[in-house]
């Protein structure tokens, strides 16, 4: 009898061992599409009406040959900027520390399949909007494929969730005016969504508009991996994985 139950957990085991390797091993599912941003509905600013009357008179009064606002002028006063992040000149990443093989060691992922869009006025940055940000988690990568597979099958589950998102809720720290080379620091409230959990995070910007067509920043959080039940699976020589990640967006975005 005792045999016979010992070569049933045996069995069992074995079993167990196997579905883990099957479920680690696995080819992780591809990335359904190339990633595009969700558009980011703005409300254009209208100047008020005894200012429209007052430029329309001021025009007429002027001469022919005096020189007139460009388009770009004409909407940075007028209505809000749109820029839409870039994926082939972005970068999403994470960091975390673990013991490989008996030393500390930082993982890094990475991918570039980010999408988003950023609206602002230059003369009033107090306007600003922040869309909906996307990353496709089927594209995070390391520089080990046994990890990747991990993540993408076990850790994510990105089968089943494929993106995650962060959706904005608030900016804080942005007011007064900027111009091209001037750089501004603020943070974002939001939610972010990872597999099936929400949570509620801040990431720290700082944003520079390089061009009157182009703006690039970075944004940096913390997350807990317990926060979403992002559990490690048990390997050999891996240990002591922090429990701390570092998310970091480096974003070129150029208007829309």
């Amino acid at each position: 009898m005792l045999k016979r139950f010992l070569a049933l957990g045996a069995v069992v085991a074995l079993a167990l061992i196997a579905l883990v390797a099957y479920s680690v091993l696995r080819a992780p599912a591809a990335a359904s599409e190339p990633i595009e941003a969700i558009p980011l509905e703005v409300e254009t600013q209208e100047p008020p009406t005894e200012a429209v009357s007052a430029t329309t008179e001021t025009t007429e009064a002027q001469d022919t040959a005096a020189p007139v606002a460009t388009a770009t002028e004409a909407q940075a006063t007028d209505s809000l900027l749109v820029f839409e992040i870039s994926p082939a000149d972005s970068e999403v990443r994470f960091e975390l520390d673990e013991d490989l093989r008996g030393v500390r060691t930082t993982v890094v992922g990475t991918t570039d399949q980010v999408a988003g869009q950023i609206a602002f006025d230059p003369a009033d940055l107090a306007s600003a909007q922040v869309g909906i940000i996307q990353i496709n988690a089927r594209t995070l990568a390391t520089d080990n494929d046994f990890r990747n597979r991990a993540i993408q099958n076990q850790i994510l589950d990105t089968g089943d969730y494929e993106y995650i998102t962060f959706t904005p809720e608030s900016i804080q720290g942005l007011e007064g005016s900027t111009r091209v080379g001037e750089t501004v620091t603020f943070t974002i409230l939001g939610d972010l969504t990872i597999r099936d959990v929400t949570q509620e995070v801040t990431f720290s910007v700082e944003a520079t508009r390089v061009s009157e067509i182009q703006l690039a920043g970075t944004a940096r959080a913390t997350v807990s991996r317990g926060d979403y039940s992002l559990v490690i699976p048990s390997v050999p020589q891996v240990a002591n994985v922090e429990e701390e990640i570092e998310l970091i967006l480096e974003f070129l975005a150029a208007a829309a």
